[in-house]
């Protein structure tokens, strides 16, 4: 596996869990009301969009490597 490929299931990963926190602690907020859970919530679902982002800057820089 080359370190591009690796670098994009990381990133993957990463978004994939940054919207599992959000998800999670919306949902606790929801429930509970605790304003902490509110804003880990937000700022997770913010890095999930942010990861995206870097994750298509990420390869658009790296087209020309392959993924062996």
């Amino acid at each position: 596996m080359s370190l591009k490929a690796l670098h994009i299931v990381f990133i993957i990963s990463s978004i994939v869990l940054a919207f599992g926190c959000g998800a999670w602690a919306l949902h606790a907020f929801s429930k509970e009301g605790a304003q902490g859970n509110l804003w880990f919530g937000l700022a997770s679902i913010l890095s999930g969009v942010g990861l995206i982002f870097y994750c298509r800057s990420v390869l658009r820089k790296l087209k020309s490597i392959s993924y062996l």
